[in-house]
């Protein structure tokens, strides 16, 4: 009988140190990650706006500064559903165009931990987003103040603008490797178009 009170001592000894370490936040929210995730996105542009479904990825790491701060860089896809596109009429007539496809972001993200599975976090950095322009016009005639002064002729422009992002949210651990969060970003690009991304996110977290 006292073997057996013995063993079960010895194992719950053990059995301790793997509870502290599945709880403790320098092992639930630190090393590699990465994440999926889908949301509201909506693109700025010729003075409006435009909301769609957009989806992305997100690759990360995330180090220990002490038991409470959470600081590492991480890398970003973003895309609105078939891309996001902004349309106006032209001021002599016509429509213009601006339309946004992928974006890629790298960013530092610093966070603090409120409880050992609660991360507030923030994060900041550069965007590169994909865009086209485009003109039709609907007659063949150019007017500044009621007079012609030459043809209108349409145009057709692809590029990538850069810029920066900012943006924080909410991260939760499920598990030692599974996490999910909620986050709210900000990307202003050098055009003067800009995007606003509310999101949810699913991660897996790698020792």
């Amino acid at each position: 009988m006292r073997l057996f009170t013995l063993a079960g001592i010895v194992g719950a000894t053990l059995a301790q140190p793997a509870l502290a370490q599945d709880l403790d936040p320098s092992g639930s929210l630190r090393g590699f990650r990465i994440e999926g995730n889908v949301g509201a996105d909506r693109f700025q542009a010729e003075g409006t706006h435009r909301n769609k479904l957009g989806y992305g990825g997100t690759i990360g790491f995330d180090g220990m500064l002490g038991e409470r701060i959470v600081v590492g860089p991480e890398a970003s896809y973003w895309r609105a559903d078939s891309g996001s596109e902004n349309c106006i009429a032209g001021v002599n007539g016509g429509t213009v165009c601006a339309k946004s496809y992928e974006e890629y972001g790298v960013a530092v993200r610093a966070g603090f931990l409120v409880t050992p599975r609660l991360l507030i976090f923030g994060k900041g950095g550069y965007v590169n987003n994909d865009q086209r322009k485009r003109f039709d016009p609907t007659t063949n005639r150019f007017y500044v103040n009621g007079q012609i002064v030459g043809p209108e002729v349409p145009y057709f422009r692809r590029f990538n603008t850069g810029g920066y992002q900012a943006g924080g949210g909410l991260e939760y651990g499920m598990s030692r490797n599974v996490y999910v969060n909620a986050q709210y970003v900000y990307s202003r690009y050098d055009d003067h178009t800009s995007r606003q991304r509310a999101m949810l996110g699913v991660g897996l977290r790698f020792k």
